[in-house]
């Protein structure tokens, strides 16, 4: 790690954006080991195959015709902070257009750029593997991806002391898992994007659209939800022990990683997670795994805020 490079790199933020992004990136790797991308023999063909079989069993059990995305990259840390540079800038790029530059400008990039640089580095070195759907991508139909970072993936399975090609393995699963929602809702993506919009541009006149938060928040439990739902049944081994000690260790972290992941939002993330299961382990045992694939049909068939919690009312509204 270079500190120096690192502070040098955010100290010479340039440009007309609210963030550099190039700075952003060169100090979040400055400070980052990358990590090793050596895969041991037979690691690579390793990843295709778990990818190829998380592909077949949860189209047997969802029911639904979709296909992994063309780009499925094994990264080390720096690969995925670059990869995704662009999400993040497309995604505050929707935030700069509405926000007025400020009386200082080149006081404020710097502080963003450092902000930025922080996240991501943070990020680089705790994200194991990701289902990126390219939202508020300039190009509609673009390849949407999925990238394992190998350094954390191994450095997780090492420090939880667990099988690495089977938490390889449960983590392609997962990942796999959100391929099939959006495969299975076209629309689903577009109605992200329209939250996301509709609440950044509130924000911007200095309200709080509240409607769009909540209604992305329920779209992303039911994302959460429905992917552990579809875990449930389609991975061919259980796994409750590799998720009981990848949550206990996030929460023994120490009080910095702690208050990091409450600033980004990943206590959400896990509430989202718990509150989506609990809902479609409801309606599973009501109902049957169809029934709970029906939430993928429109829009209009997302679960509210108050279904969430009372999902037997969810299933009364869908069965008219």
């Amino acid at each position: 790690m270079n500190l120096y490079r690192s502070a040098r790199a955010v100290a010479g933020a340039s440009g007309d954006d609210m963030i550099d992004w190039q700075s952003a990136a060169d100090a979040a790797k400055a400070v980052t080991d990358p990590g090793s991308l050596e895969l041991e023999p037979d690691e690579r063909e390793g990843y295709a195959s778990d990818v190829r079989e998380a592909r077949a069993a949860v189209r047997s059990i969802s029911g639904v015709d979709f296909d992994v995305p063309d780009t499925v990259e094994i990264q080390n840390r720096h690969h995925w902070i670059d990869a995704n540079i662009a999400t993040f800038e497309r995604v505050m790029g929707a935030l700069e257009e509405e926000v007025p530059a400020g009386a200082f400008p080149g006081v404020a990039r710097t502080i963003n750029t450092g902000t930025m640089t922080v996240l991501l580095a943070f990020l680089g070195r705790n994200v194991l593997g990701q289902y990126d759907p390219l939202l508020l991508a300039d190009d509609p139909d673009e390849n949407h991806a999925l990238y394992f970072v190998r350094p954390n993936i191994r450095n997780a399975a090492d420090s939880l002391e667990v099988d690495a090609d089977r938490f390889r393995r449960w983590i392609a699963f997962h990942e796999v898992t959100h391929a099939a929602e959006f495969g299975a809702a076209p629309w689903l993506s577009d109605h992200l994007e329209e939250r996301m919009k509709d609440g950044i541009s509130a924000l911007s006149d200095g309200s709080l659209d509240r409607a769009s938060f909540q209604e992305l928040d329920a779209a992303m439990t039911v994302v959460e939800g429905y992917a552990e739902l579809l875990m449930d049944h389609a991975f061919d081994d259980e796994y409750e022990d590799l998720r009981r000690k990848l949550d206990a260790r996030r929460q023994g972290r120490g009080p910095l990683q702690k208050l990091f992941r409450r600033l980004l939002g990943l206590g959400l993330k896990q509430r989202q997670y718990e509150r989506g299961k609990n809902f479609f382990e409801t309606v599973v045992e009501n109902r049957d795994l169809e029934t709970a694939s029906r939430v993928w049909e429109g829009p209009e068939n997302l679960p509210t805020q108050d279904e969430l919690d009372a999902p037997t009312l969810w299933i009364q509204r869908v069965d008219r």
